[in-house]
């Protein structure tokens, strides 16, 4: 899918400046949008007051291309300053729009963090870094980002991903491709819905890549209420160690999800949200300038609650050793 062929849903001016009202009110209560338990229920308190139509707009994803496009929010690309050399620098560089981001995944869902990634910060700052342009995370920039899972490794992980763009002067594509539109055969389906291969942490998570615990076994595919979901993600799965059928069956899968594939190259203000059990993103290469023009995303996590779209197998997993840190308590 092109950008223009992604469902979109339009913020109307009204609720954008709802949006904006709300998140400078908490801006300014605290100064930061380091995340903290008081401002994590400042937000919750807003989030429950947001008007009928940003809630409208805020339904749950509800087609097979698992994701849709958030319109209408505005970016000052003078106002926000420059892209930030890494996200170790960002601190809060455009903190208003963080919480903006909190506001929305509080409406979808109960926003997540992880102690061992970013600081353990809600919202992530997404922009190439100097050293990290041929690696598997989202600081990489002159490879392929290879088609995943978000946090596949984890049971915890997000069941809504959630990509805000701040800037993106060269148009540089988010790709995307969703299971339920791939074909695969029935003896395809049945190799990769048994548990056989591990997923390992990437690179974003060097201490749980030090994890000392034997690597669970997980189906890359499941069969949901409502049809395949999927957890997957090739750059740290060992596919090697399978039997040549079931690397077969993978490859195929792969080569599907491929052939599936779209591009949705965000503009300044646009929101995508993705079904992380649904759908697989990546990125195209690009050529960083580390010059503060960059491309810039901020990325929430969203977990659902009472979802049941994973195997009931996931919650005997050690996680190695990563704990995702949700905003509010069951």
């Amino acid at each position: 899918m092109s950008t223009g062929a992604a469902p979109v849903r339009q913020l109307d001016a009204s609720s954008v400046g709802e949006l904006r009202q709300a998140a400078e009110k908490i801006f300014t209560e605290f100064g930061t949008s380091a995340t903290s338990p008081e401002l994590l229920a400042r937000v919750a308190e807003f989030a429950d007051a947001l008007s009928e139509p940003i809630r409208h707009q805020l339904r749950p994803v509800d087609t097979d291309d698992g994701l849709f496009v958030l319109r209408g929010l505005e970016v000052d690309d003078t106002e926000i300053g420059p892209t930030p050399a890494s996200w170790a620098t960002a601190g809060d560089s455009a903190a208003v729009y963080d919480i903006v981001l909190l506001l929305l995944a509080t409406v979808m869902g109960n926003p997540i963090a992880w102690e061992g990634q970013q600081d353990g910060r809600f919202v992530h700052n997404i922009v190439p870094a100097p050293g990290h342009e041929t690696k598997q995370t989202g600081a990489s920039s002159t490879v392929l980002l290879s088609p995943h899972t978000e946090d596949a490794f984890h049971p915890g992980r997000a069941h809504l991903l959630m990509l805000g763009c701040m800037r993106n002067h060269d148009n540089i594509a988010t790709t995307a491709a969703s299971v339920r539109n791939v074909s695969l055969s029935e003896a395809d389906t049945a190799l990769l819905t048994r548990p056989l291969l591990p997923i390992l942490p990437d690179d974003a998570y060097t201490e749980a890549q030090g994890f000392d615990g034997r690597p669970p076994a997980v189906p890359t595919l499941f069969h949901a209420k409502d049809g395949l979901t999927l957890r997957f993600d090739p750059a740290y799965t060992p596919v090697e160690d399978a039997s040549p059928a079931h690397q077969a069956a993978y490859q195929r899968l792969e080569a599907e999800l491929a052939r599936v594939s779209g591009a949705v190259s965000l503009s300044p203000g646009e929101v995508l949200i993705v079904d992380n059990d649904l759908v697989v993103h990546g990125r195209v290469p690009f050529q960083a300038r580390y010059d503060g023009t960059d491309r810039w995303l901020k990325r929430a996590s969203i977990r659902v609650p009472a979802r049941r779209t994973r195997p009931l197998a996931e919650e005997d997993e050690h996680g190695y050793g990563q704990a995702a840190i949700e905003a509010h308590a069951a």
